[in-house]
């Protein structure tokens, strides 16, 4: 199949081609400054490099979809010699709450439910959808697929999504652990057992994505059973502008000294916290790792702060999952930092971990595999959110050649 892979935001839509039949990235390109006069249309095409930048007037996300469908078949610049090569649409969504456990078919039910959601995730839902509407609109011969984050880890336990509060809060709002990252974590979950020539189903895994967001999953026989992020991607481990984990009366105690509103507060939290407020320079991992080269203490501190983080839950994960069999990296810096993969793992000795140094420093720009020094598996996993949605989407439309397990690059 030739998938087209969406990610609608409010002014941007990031794209892929995928044909899944090679298990080939034809095309990536996004869209930005949707709704100006000054929109700019990027492209890469794979088989040969070529490089494409356009700008113009692009009013909404149709528009945009119609752009990007010009390009994808233009005769010296696409990829595509007509839109009818496309199969399917891929389309990422955030939350899904508690209808959504699986990906689905996009039909009129699908987005009344991903709207219905939009109150668990009021900053992503809403652009989702208007994505959905404008591919449809453009593409509507062909089936579209809602691919959603929180999906994967509809597999946790109640003892693992339960908040300790009022019950009540759960039964009117359903306040619970969601987790995300889902695709990113599922990706993990079906090429790990490859790297490892190993049974998926009797697996321990901590995958661990960490990128300017960053999450952990427990991973057991290729399902989620615990994650860090919660209610909403805020909980957790450390990132580049989020706090992650926060005791609840600092922010009551903040609010009132400061006289800051509910909006106030989200915005710190989400904005101005993480990399970004304890090193009081940046949220960008190599700006930082720059800046405690040179001596800056903070950077030194939040960069502490961040790995010793992600070493407490590889520890809280080895306990959940009863031992750990492997730990994976994805994501911008799990992929390509190899200093802070090995100070996320420093004193995990009664694990079993032993990093290999050189085959650690080695592991960047793309390439995966292990930096074990003979003990415990510690895997570097290519980021593969986009291929884990057109595999998603291939297999709910029926394509699938391998259903549960199927091939990956």
């Amino acid at each position: 199949m030739k998938v087209l892979v969406l990610n609608s935001g409010s002014s941007s839509v990031k794209y892929q081609v995928i044909d899944t039949a090679h298990d080939a990235t034809l095309v990536v390109g996004q869209v930005e400054r949707i709704g100006s006069g000054a929109a700019v249309l990027t492209q890469h095409r794979t088989s040969d490099g070529l490089r494409v930048k356009e700008s113009g007037s692009i009013l909404d996300h149709r528009d945009a979809v119609g752009a990007i469908l010009d390009l994808l078949v233009d005769p010296e610049r696409g990829a595509l010699t007509s839109p009818e090569e496309l199969d399917a649409v891929g389309h990422r969504v955030v939350h899904g709450g508690e209808a959504f456990t699986e990906s689905a078919v996009i039909d009129e039910a699908v987005e009344e439910g991903i709207r219905d959601c939009i109150d668990l995730a009021p900053l992503h839902n809403p652009h989702n959808l208007v994505g959905i509407r404008a591919a449809r609109g453009r593409l509507g011969g062909i089936p579209h697929v809602a691919v959603f984050d929180t999906a994967f880890h509809a597999s946790l336990p109640e003892h693992a999504y339960h908040y300790a509060i009022p019950y009540a809060l759960y039964r009117r709002h359903r306040i619970r652990r969601y987790g995300f990252h889902g695709t990113s974590h599922r990706h993990v979950s079906r090429k790990a057992p490859r790297l490892l020539d190993r049974d998926p189903t009797d697996l321990r895994i901590i995958s661990l994505h960490l990128g300017n967001g960053a999450s952990a999953c427990a991973i057991l026989g290729g399902r989620s059973v615990d994650t860090s992020m919660g209610f909403t991607p805020l909980e957790g481990l450390v990132m580049g502008s989020r706090s992650g984990d926060l005791d609840p009366s600092v922010l009551l105690h903040v609010m009132a000294r400061e006289e800051l509103t509910a909006g106030n507060v989200g915005a710190m939290l989400n904005k101005h916290s993480g990399l970004l407020g304890l090193s009081g320079i940046s949220g960008d991992m190599r700006d930082l790792l720059e800046e405690e080269d040179a001596g800056r203490e903070r950077a030194r501190l939040a960069l502490d702060v961040y790995t010793y983080r992600v070493r407490k839950y590889i520890g809280a994960y080895a306990a959940a999952l009863g031992g750990v069999d492997a730990v994976a990296f994805t994501g911008g810096v799990g992929e390509n930092a190899p200093g802070i993969r090995a100070r996320c793992l420093l004193g995990l000795d009664f694990l079993n971990v032993q990093v290999e140094e050189e085959a650690n420093g080695m592991l960047t720009g793309g390439r995966e595999g292990n930096f074990g020094g003979g003990g415990l598996p510690l895997l570097v996993i290519r980021s593969g959110e986009e291929i884990t949605i057109a595999r998603e989407t291939e297999r709910v439309t029926g394509g699938d050649r391998s259903k549960d397990t199927p091939d990956l690059p």
